[in-house]
C-alpha cells in the first residue's frame, strides 16, 4: 500500500464494523481469478470464511490475512468548488491481495465519514458492482468488484434501505485529491512520498526521465485523457467528476450516479443532483482537463525540486496544454472504429461529428445504433437502410449515409470484415438504468438471480448472445426516466 501509519494525520487504522446475518448477494469469478482466490462449483469461494471477510466481519481465510486495514485522507473539489478535506469516508482499505488493493466499501464508520454513517446500501453496491465488471469486459479501465455482501440491517437514506459492502479491487486507490491534500496542508513530504511511491510502482518509466515528477504529471493526464475519450466512445456518463473521484491510474473509480446514453443527447446530465450541468455528457472532456490542471497545482512544489518558479509553472502549463491533443487523437481513432474506418481520411471529424448531431436531434438510441451501423452494405438502396427510420429528418440522414457509404468505398472496405470488426468494438449490451433497477428491484426481494444474469451478459457485451436479444434494446417509455443521484 502506498501509505503507512509513521507519524502524521495522513491514514489512521480502521477496523470494519460487523454487519448481522450476512449473505452473498453477487459475486465476481473473473475477479476472484485476478487475485487468486479458489472458487466452488458454484462459483464462491471455497474457503468460507471469505463471507466474513468480505462483510468485514473479520480479517482472516485460511490463507489470508488482512492485519491493517486503514482509512485515508484526501481533499478535492466537488462541483468546482474547493471542499477541503475529505477522504475514505465509507471505504475501507484491508490491504494488498493478488498484486491488487482490497477495499470495502460500506462497512462503517471511519474518521473521515464526516456526517455520514459510513454504510452502503445494496441499491447503489448493485450498480458498482455490475457497472465495474461491465466496464472492464469493455476494456475500459476500471476498479474491479469482486463481491457484495449483504445484511437485512437498516439503514436510512430517503427511505429506510438494507446494508450491502461492496469489496472493490485496484492495484491502488490514489486520487488527485491525496495531491490536493498534501498540497493544501503544505506537508510536501507526503507528497513526495506520495509521488515516489506512484513512480515506483505504477510509473517507473518516468524514473529515467530528466525530471521523474513532471513525467509522471504527464502519464497521469495521458492516461485519463485517453480514459474519457474511451467513456464518449461507448455513451458512459460518469455523474460526479469532482478531483476526488479522480483515479490517478486513469481507471473509473467511485460509480455513484452514472448511466450510459439511451436516446442519445449530447447535453445528457446522468446525476439529477447536478442541476448545472457540470457533468454532463458532452462536458466530460473538458472537466477531466480541468482536473488535470488540478493536479498540476498540487504537484507544483515537487516540480519545483527542480525549477524555479516560472520555469516550473511554464512546464506544467505546457504539459497540460497536452491534455486535449492526446484526447482528440484518441476520440477520433476510437470513432473511426465505431464507424468501421480502417485509415484516417481528411473529413472524417465532420462526418463523425453530422451523425452525432443527427443523432442528437432525433434522439437515437447510443448503443444499438453503433451496433446496427455495422450490418450496412456498401451496396446497399439508401432508401432501404432501415437505421434511417430512426431519424426525423430523412433527407438529412439520406445524405449522411450516402457521404457515409463513399467513405467506406473509398478505401474498398468489405462488408463482412467491416462487419466483424466494428462488433468488436460497439458492444450490444450496456448496463443500462432500466436493466440495473430491475436487478435492484428483485434484489430488494431477495431474488439475486437476476443480477447474477446480469453479471454474465456484461461480462461478453460484445458477443450476440441470441438468448438475451431483450437485454440489447433500449428502455420502454415507462422505464426510459430511471433517475439517479449522488446516494445512488
Amino acid at each position: 500500500m502506498a501509505f503507512t501509519l509513521s507519524g502524521d494525520d495522513v491514514c489512521e487504522a480502521t477496523l470494519p464494523s460487523p454487519i448481522p446475518d450476512p449473505y452473498w448477494v453477487a459475486f465476481s469469478p473473473l475477479s476472484a481469478q485476478l487475485v487468486g482466490i479458489p472458487l466452488d462449483k458454484n462459483k464462491l469461494p471455497l474457503d468460507q470464511d471469505w463471507l466474513e471477510v468480505l462483510s468485514g466481519n473479520q480479517l482472516k481465510t485460511s490463507s489470508h490475512y488482512f492485519p491493517n486495514p486503514i482509512s485515508t485522507v484526501y481533499s478535492g473539489h466537488q462541483f468546482g468548488v474547493w471542499a477541503g478535506q475529505l477522504g475514505d469516508g465509507r471505504a475501507i482499505l484491508l490491504g494488498d491481495i493478488g498484486g491488487q488493493e482490497l477495499q470495502l466499501k460500506g462497512a462503517g464508520k471511519t474518521r473521515f465519514s464526516r456526517m455520514g454513517d459510513g454504510r452502503a446500501v445494496l441499491r447503489s453496491s448493485i450498480r458498482e458492482f455490475l457497472c465495474s465488471e461491465a466496464m472492464h469486459a469493455l476494456g475500459i479501465p476500471t476498479t474491479r468488484a469482486l463481491s457484495i455482501v449483504g445484511s437485512d440491517m437498516p439503514v436510512i437514506r430517503e427511505v429506510v434501505e438494507s446494508a450491502a459492502v461492496c469489496a472493490r479491487l485496484a492495484p491502488s486507490f490514489i486520487r488527485v485529491g491525496h495531491f490536493e491534500h498534501f498540497a493544501a496542508t503544505q506537508n510536501h513530504a507526503r507528497l513526495k512520498e506520495l509521488a515516489d511511491s506512484l513512480i515506483r510502482d505504477h510509473y517507473p518509466e518516468a524514473l529515467g526521465s530528466e525530471d521523474p515528477y513532471l513525467e509522471l504529471f504527464k502519464s497521469i493526464c495521458a492516461r485519463n485523457a485517453k480514459l474519457v475519450a474511451q467513456w464518449q466512445a461507448v455513451g458512459f456518463c460518469h455523474g460526479v467528476l469532482n478531483s476526488d473521484n479522480i483515479s490517478v491510474l486513469g481507471l473509473t473509480i467511485d460509480y455513484g450516479p452514472f448511466g450510459f446514453l439511451d436516446q442519445f443527447q449530447i447535453d445528457h446530465i446522468c446525476n439529477h443532483s447536478d442541476q448545472g450541468g457540470r457533468y454532463a455528457y458532452h462536458r466530460q472532456p473538458q472537466i477531466m482537463h480541468w482536473n488535470m490542471a488540478c493536479l498540476a497545482s498540487a504537484m507544483i512544489p515537487l516540480v519545483e525540486l527542480r525549477y524555479d518558479e516560472k520555469e516550473t509553472q511554464d512546464k506544467l502549463r505546457k504539459a497540460l496544454e497536452e491534455f486535449p491533443v492526446i484526447y482528440a487523437q484518441a476520440w477520433q481513432t476510437l470513432f473511426r472504429k465505431k464507424l468501421g474506418f480502417v485509415s484516417s481520411q481528411e473529413g472524417d471529424v465532420e462526418l463523425i461529428e453530422r451523425l452525432l448531431q443527427a443523432m442528437h436531434d432525433s434522439r437515437v438510441d447510443f448503443t444499438s445504433f453503433f451496433r446496427s451501423l455495422g450490418a450496412i452494405k456498401t451496396d446497399a438502396r439508401i432508401d432501404q437502410i432501415a437505421l434511417r427510420n430512426n431519424f426525423i429528418d430523412r433527407e438529412l440522414i439520406d445524405q449522411w449515409f450516402g457521404d457515409y457509404i463513399t467513405r467506406l468505398l473509398s478505401e474498398s472496405s468489405n462488408d463482412f470484415e467491416r462487419q466483424k470488426a466494428m462488433n468488436q468494438v460497439n458492444p450490444k449490451y450496456v448496463l443500462r438504468n432500466h436493466l440495473a433497477q430491475i436487478a435492484i428491484e428483485r434484489a430488494q426481494q431477495k431474488d439475486f438471480s437476476e443480477v447474477s444474469k446480469l453479471l454474465n451478459i456484461l461480462s461478453n457485451p460484445f458477443d450476440e448472445q441470441p438468448d438475451y436479444e431483450s437485454y440489447a434494446l433500449a428502455p420502454p417509455a415507462n422505464l426510459d426516466a430511471v433517475e439517479v443521484s449522488c446516494s445512488s
